[in-house]
């Protein structure tokens, strides 16, 4: 897993070999925390499901909750069978574009 710091965000991509290994490595270091805007990068390498992403909910909603944005990257998934809760995007320009449209509506207060 590799955590970097970025003006507006943490970007968090994974690394491992599967998806439980990363969500461990995730939650050991604490990232779920509400603390910053927040990009997961999932790799292809990962062969996530929707239910690897339901994992997400709570994390979502949560951040959500406290004014903060959560955003998962991830490819090859029908995003129609996403909760809505989880905001899943292609591409990391999407990511950063989606974290910039969040932060306008919480200024219009929506």
């Amino acid at each position: 897993m590799e955590i970097s710091k970025h003006k507006n965000y943490t970007l968090i991509k994974a690394s491992e070999a599967n998806f439980d290994a990363f969500f461990k490595a995730f939650n050991s270091k604490e990232l779920h925390k509400v603390d910053n805007h927040k990009v997961v990068q999932l790799s292809e390498n990962l062969n996530t499901t929707i239910k690897d992403l339901s994992l997400f909910l709570n994390i979502a909603n949560e951040h959500r909750a406290n004014g903060i944005s959560f955003v998962v990257i991830c490819t090859g998934l029908d995003i129609d069978e996403v909760p809505d809760e989880i905001n899943i995007v292609p591409t990391l320009t999407e990511a950063e574009d989606l974290l910039e449209m969040e932060a306008i509506e919480r200024d219009l207060g929506f």
